[in-house]
């Protein structure tokens, strides 16, 4: 008995030893609402410490104190219904057409680049080659086509944002499972039966994933047209405090465009919760 008592025990030491079992460091065991506070209080505290020490010009770099005053009058401005409301509106307006166009066009050139060997072979070359251009360049061609108002700066938003909608698109199609496929294919499934019942659905993350991808670039798209193409957004208002080095008003209107963005990237990922709600996507083994 006692023997067999041993050879059980040693049994269980040796699975223990065997086991693999994945060790959770300290920085990824933080809570998401700790680790943002910190980070979020050393960045404020570096940037006071910059500032106080005159390590950098206030004309280049403000105060966070200067900053928070301005986005307290930008605040204001924009509850009370003054200008840069209608500017704020107008951006938004720029970001959302934008991005609703590059949802289209990213997913319909996605499938035919996933779906078919001509996209594959012969229109995905040509959007790499036009990705790898640099887009800030095509914002004067954009003006001169569609000239100065809303529409050359939704082109270019749209623009930006369309790349990795396409690539996010074709990498969902081709994540199907092969086994998946053929019996698709053995229950004499159509193509179209196959691509909606099957490829979509398994695809959704690699979908999703180039939409968040393309829904941070469109507000970058948008400004980038104001600044270089004329308008009545906020990026118009930037460039004119920048011109007058009035850098807190610069530094306030970027962070509540920033406001703006994270806004539209957190409906793309609610949303994207709601419809691939088998899916669940971490960065590390923390309590989030």
């Amino acid at each position: 008995m006692t023997e067999l008592q041993t050879n059980q025990s040693a049994d269980v030491e040796t699975v223990q030893d065997t086991v693999w079992v994945q060790e959770i460091a300290f920085i990824d065991s933080v809570p998401r609402s700790i680790a943002m506070t910190f980070v979020f209080v050393m960045f404020i505290g570096t940037w006071q410490l910059v500032t106080s020490f005159g390590l950098v010009s206030p004309i280049i770099l403000p105060t966070p104190l200067e900053t928070l005053n301005d986005m307290i009058f930008v605040g204001k401005n924009l509850l009370t219904g003054g200008y840069m409301l209608t500017s704020l509106w107008i951006t938004i307006k720029e970001v959302i057409y934008g991005f609703a166009l590059a949802i289209a066009i990213g997913f319909s050139l996605g499938v035919l680049v996933g779906e078919t060997a001509f996209g594959e072979k012969a229109v995905m070359p040509y959007l790499v080659a036009i990705d790898t251009m640099p887009k800030v360049a095509f914002a004067p061609l954009f003006v001169a086509w569609l000239g100065f108002g809303i529409e050359s700066k939704v082109a270019l938003a749209a623009f930006i944002a369309t790349f990795p909608i396409v690539v996010g698109t074709a990498a969902g199609l081709h994540a199907a499972d092969e086994n998946a496929r053929m019996l698709f294919k053995t229950m004499g499934a159509t193509r179209m039966q196959t691509l909606i019942k099957m490829k979509l659905p398994t695809g959704l993350p690699q979908i999703f994933t180039g939409v968040k991808i393309g829904a941070v670039g469109v507000m970058a798209g948008a400004i980038t047209g104001e600044f270089l193409g004329g308008g009545k957004g906020f990026g118009e208002l930037i460039r004119v405090a920048a011109s007058q080095l009035n850098t807190p008003r610069v530094f306030s209107l970027i962070l509540y465009l920033s406001l703006v963005g994270l806004a539209l990237y957190l409906i793309v990922q609610w949303t994207q919760r709601k419809v691939v709600f088998w899916h669940k996507e971490r960065v590390g083994a923390g309590d989030y």
